[in-house]
């Protein structure tokens, strides 16, 4: 348990700097750009999904001996298509439905999607301690 709650501390420290990168992308697309949220939110998150893989697998997760890197990377990808799928979703739904502020909708979409990345990735990449 004592290893397993290390591991999420780091996959925390990982994920507010992906944080910061997809928000400040998401803004800057957005506010400076004018470029539609949805498309900002889909510029942003890519941009940190790749920050992400670097860090993750270099920090927080343990590369599965049996894994080759391109299946390993392959396999982040998709689980990253689907937090994208679940992270646009939800801001259509906050903006579009609940007519909530577009960077208000992002945090919490943001914490909806971290679940889904650390249990995904734990599941499917992590060789575990």
């Amino acid at each position: 348990m004592k290893n397993l709650i290390a591991q999420f501390m780091k996959f925390g420290v990982v994920g507010v700097i992906a944080f910061f990168i997809d928000y400040g992308l998401l803004a800057f697309c957005t506010e400076i750009l004018h470029i539609n949220y949805l498309v900002s939110a889909t510029i942003g998150f890519t941009v940190s999904v790749v920050f992400n893989y670097l860090a993750s697998m270099r920090y927080v997760f343990t590369h599965k001996e049996d894994m080759s890197r391109r299946r390993e990377f392959i396999i982040f990808v998709i689980l990253s298509i689907i937090g994208l799928i679940i992270n646009n979703a939800c801001m259509w739904a906050g903006v579009e439905l609940l007519g909530w502020h577009y960077l208000i909708v992002k945090i919490g979409a943001t914490a909806i999607v971290m679940v889904w990345n650390f249990v995904t990735r734990k599941i499917f990449l992590d060789a575990g301690n």
